[in-house]
């Protein structure tokens, strides 16, 4: 799947899930009802209201990766693949053990987030700071960059400290250039 900021540290990611659980996320989705792909991706799209939708890339791939296993089927409808959970597919998913627990829970988790909204325009506000640098880093000199990082790595440690619950005052005492350089290595 294409990374959206060529910059991230991260390597390309499957979204919300961790490596190789969306084959199980397809199967989840497959074993209540036929489906085609864009059906897949609208559902995901609606579960995570609307802050994680699934690449093409990601969900056809991965369908016929699992049509290869023989763990899912399909038919031609309407001139669209409908992708069916096989038997196979079935006993493969039962004998995950607490796979389907982990992902009904994690789907609930989003569903049922009472700060969807403010989650919402928070993951707004950190796109248009990700567009921004990808479009304009790479015309500013050195010295700007290195602002901008030490910039990014203050809100970073900020936005860790608030998450975590803790006070800032209570991180080990280092210059913010050496903390910077250190970590962005």
């Amino acid at each position: 799947m294409f990374n959206r900021y060529p910059f991230s540290t991260r390597p390309r990611s499957e979204g919300p899930f961790r490596r190789g659980m969306f084959k199980y996320i397809l199967l989840y989705f497959l074993k209540d009802r036929p489906s085609h792909g864009y059906e897949i991706i609208q559902a995901l799209e609606e579960r995570f209201h609307g802050l994680y939708v699934p690449s093409a890339g990601l969900v056809y791939p991965t369908l016929q990766m699992l049509e290869e296993m023989g763990y899912v089927t399909f038919a031609e409808r309407d001139g669209k693949k409908v992708y069916t959970i096989t038997d196979e597919g079935r006993r493969f998913l039962a004998e995950q053990g607490d796979v389907e627990a982990r992902i009904t829970d994690y789907l609930n988790e989003w569903q049922s987030n009472p700060n969807i909204e403010d989650i919402r325009r928070t993951m707004r506000e950190f796109g248009r700071l990700a567009e921004l640098l990808n479009n304009e880093v790479r015309k500013a000199d050195v010295r700007k960059v290195r602002r901008v990082r030490e910039v990014i790595f203050r809100v970073y440690e900020e936005i860790e400290d608030i998450l975590a619950d803790r006070n800032a005052s209570a991180r080990p005492s280092e210059s913010n250039s050496n903390r910077v350089e250190r970590v962005t290595k």
